[in-house]
């Protein structure tokens, strides 16, 4: 169950991750970042890896684009 979870949230986070890609809206990674660290931690409590590992892939991504933008862009 808290494997499901952990891939339902992970979900909305790369929902939200998409549109920010688009430059100027890299600051919605922002509000990313703690819904991703949600999943992770839902992740970690199920028996199962595969939530986990989707949010640390959602995760890697908003940083990196993070990371490009210089943090705010």
């Amino acid at each position: 169950m808290l494997n499901l979870l952990s891939i339902i949230t992970g979900i909305v986070a790369l929902l939200l991750a998409i549109p920010s890609t688009i430059p100027l809206l890299g600051w919605g990674n922002w509000f990313v970042l703690p819904i991703a660290v949600v999943g992770i931690g839902l992740g970690a409590l199920s028996s199962s890896n595969g939530g986990r590992n989707f949010c640390l892939i959602v995760f890697a991504i908003a940083v990196v684009r993070l990371m490009l933008g210089g943090g705010i862009i």
